[in-house]
């Protein structure tokens, strides 16, 4: 892998820290990360990057809490519950910028997947099975469990009543799908690829179902790092523009899939991780919409609306109680003028404006939604 010629170095801002350590998990979506280290994007703007993979989303919390990691590819909806005290101790944090757009599933066991093909209807479905559902997530304030109760409420389903939920790293899913631990799971890629080569499950839906072109991972530290150390964060901030801009270059996903495959990354067959990881629809994934990482810098800004949207859904399903600062705490955690300076560095466009976002039961929440009363506008919640 070369660096791409385009890049030049530009005059730096001192930097308070050079050396950085970089959390993940596997998934493909930490093509960013892998990116900026193996083409070493970082070097430009100041900054030797190391990479740390993680068991677990847990991991990856305690360890940013603990500043054993400086920054990380992490669960927008984490950051949230950490800087809400849900789950762990209360620490403000922030996030830097998105890394990814859609890119996640839910996929159903092999036996589910059947009754709902048979029945058209999941509550019939999960009838079938005699029990209550036990349904996988990766983090209680997660992305995937707002994705899985948001789908599940919106076919009647309760997700805190009509199933039991629970948390499972997502390297081990496919395994738990396997050995008849779990009746469904929402998880990123490669894992729900993973669970139909197998022949353990079926995916059913994507999470770009619920929200077309949702923020999924972001670039996330401690708010006090981004106070401590602003010309590295910013620094940091451009690094990963870089290098989300290369994965939109022509042949550079299947390029990066070849890496993310060595053990020390995620550690699968290339195949599986290429299979649902191109700029385009593929085959196998006819409603879902592409994995997107740049698009000339619309995935990447931090706007501070979509990250209200999940403290509206923590208000949904009880873990607050209702509040009206919603639109005040995304905006302390969200470091938008940090992004723009940083953009306008490496020149990515910044959107125009903050657009209504359209979920899959006909909702609607943009940036004049009022969060009152929006988490009880819904007919399935808490």
């Amino acid at each position: 892998m070369n660096t791409p010629s385009h890049l030049a170095s530009s005059a730096l801002a001192p930097l308070e820290k050079t050396h950085l350590r970089l959390g993940f998990v596997a998934l493909a979506d930490a093509a960013p990360l892998v990116a900026a280290k193996l083409l070493e994007f970082g070097h430009a703007h100041g900054l030797t990057l190391e990479l740390s993979r993680q068991p677990s989303w847990a991991a990856v919390r305690d360890k940013l809490l603990s500043g054993d990691l400086d920054a990380a590819h992490t669960l927008y909806g984490l950051v949230y519950g950490v800087q809400l005290g849900l789950g762990g101790p209360q620490t403000n944090m922030a996030v830097l910028m998105v890394l990814n757009r859609n890119g996640q599933a839910v996929t159903l066991s092999s036996r589910l997947a059947d009754a709902l093909a048979e029945h058209g209807n999941l509550p019939k479905a999960l009838a079938t099975l005699g029990r209550k559902p036990v349904f996988a997530q990766t983090f209680p304030t997660g992305t995937h469990a707002m994705w899985l109760y948001y789908w599940l409420a919106a076919q009647g389903v309760h997700p805190l009543r009509d199933i039991e939920s629970v948390v499972i790293p997502p390297p081990q899913m496919v395994a738990a799908l396997a050995e008849d631990k779990l009746d469904g799971l929402c998880v990123g890629e490669p894992w729900n690829a993973m669970a139909e080569a197998e022949g353990v499950g079926r995916t059913v839906a994507y999470t770009s179902e619920v929200w077309p072109d949702h923020p999924e991972k972001v670039l996330a530290c401690r708010r006090d790092f981004v106070s401590a150390y602003p010309n590295t964060a910013r620094a940091l901030v451009q690094t990963m523009l870089e290098a989300c801009r290369w994965l939109d270059g022509p042949g550079h996903r299947t390029e990066i899939a070849r890496w993310l495959a060595r053990p020390d990354y995620i550690g699968i067959d290339e195949a599986l991780i290429a299979a649902r990881f191109g700029d385009r629809i593929p085959a196998s994934v006819p409603r879902g919409l592409p994995m997107r990482f740049f698009d000339n810098g619309e995935v990447n800004y931090p706007h501070a609306f979509e990250g209200a949207w999940f403290l509206t859904q923590f208000e949904r399903w009880g873990m607050i109680d209702a509040r009206s600062d919603y639109t005040q705490i995304a905006e302390s955690i969200n470091q938008t003028q940090l992004y723009r300076e940083a953009a306008a560095k490496v020149k990515v466009a910044v959107p125009a404006q903050e657009n209504a976002r359209t979920f899959m039961d006909g909702k609607v929440w943009d940036s004049a939604t009022p969060s009152a009363g929006f988490a009880r506008a819904f007919e399935v919640r808490r």
